[in-house]
């Protein structure tokens, strides 16, 4: 991949001009003592419901309940879908998302990032068979995708052709059915259905090169200094602690079935090299 540095803005201050005062998010949420937070509705392991409390559980459901509490407030779960990431905080219906939200060029003119707090990586996993190696030996080709998603940017990037559905469930299936050449999805997705593919269903395999890389923040509304700069204190603060580590381990580490490693800090977004999604 060529690599080049991408500079953002990232708008942790605002610029004083001659206008009415506006309250920022934060005194609002601070003054209704919960945190109104956008997770999956159910995509495990990030968030989905527990099958015998049917309360929602996953990474992000943690984290959302670390950063009320750093807050000293209530988390409020609101299940939604992958489209609605964006739109729902956008709104002003959440008031922050954590839901493995990407950065990309059209997300940033919507909504504010906070740092990153993790680099994701799309990957492509087709049958064990396919002859395919690279990633360019798919150009053209028909891959699955959840709809909406940074998984679904990365196929067209790759100039081949994607065929989206609600769920990752049915998009592994539609590869497993020969409707679509391979799947693309985040690592950790990608991993799990290649090991469970080994006893179930046609075998699976990685193909090695990444789709992209992406870095992973929280989203939250524009123009909010105040609420912004507060959750990158925050994650820096959980960082720091062990604590997004710790979260991290419980449902994706070395001893769940995800078996991924985290290595990375939160760092601002300027201080990271990658290629930015349109």
């Amino acid at each position: 991949m060529n690599w080049k540095c991408f500079t953002v803005t990232l708008a942790l201050s605002g610029v004083a001009i001659a206008q009415p005062a506006k309250a920022d998010q934060l005194d609002t949420i601070i003054s209704a003592k919960t945190l109104r937070c956008a997770t999956y509705a159910d995509v495990p392991p990030f968030s989905s419901p527990d099958p015998k409390t049917r309360e929602m559980v996953g990474f992000d459901v943690d984290l959302c309940r670390a950063i009320a509490n750093e807050l000293g407030v209530k988390a409020e779960i609101k299940p939604i879908s992958v489209e609605a990431r964006v739109p729902e905080v956008k709104l002003g219906r959440v008031d922050i998302t954590v839901a493995n939200l990407a950065y990309t060029l059209s997300r940033a003119e919507q909504i504010q990032f906070s740092d990153p707090y993790y680099i994701a990586k799309e990957m492509l996993i087709v049958p064990a068979d396919d002859a395919g190696k690279t990633k360019a030996d798919f150009e053209g080709k028909r891959l699955a995708s959840t709809k909406g998603s940074t998984s679904e940017l990365a196929i067209k990037l790759n100039k081949s052709d994607p065929l989206t559905f609600q769920d990752t469930g049915s998009a592994y299936l539609a590869v497993q059915q020969g409707k679509a050449r391979g799947l693309v999805a985040n690592t950790m997705t990608t991993t799990l259905l290649v090991n469970e593919s080994k006893t179930k269903g046609k075998q699976m395999r990685m193909i090695e090169e990444p789709m992209l890389l992406e870095p992973v923040g929280i989203g939250m509304q524009k123009d909010q200094p105040a609420l912004t700069a507060k959750i990158n204190e925050i994650l820096h603060t959980l960082d720091g602690k062990g604590e997004i580590n710790k979260i991290w381990e419980k449902w994706l580490g070395p001893n769940t079935e995800y078996k991924m490693t985290r290595t990375e800090k939160v760092v601002p977004i300027t201080e990271l090299k990658f290629d930015p999604i349109p």
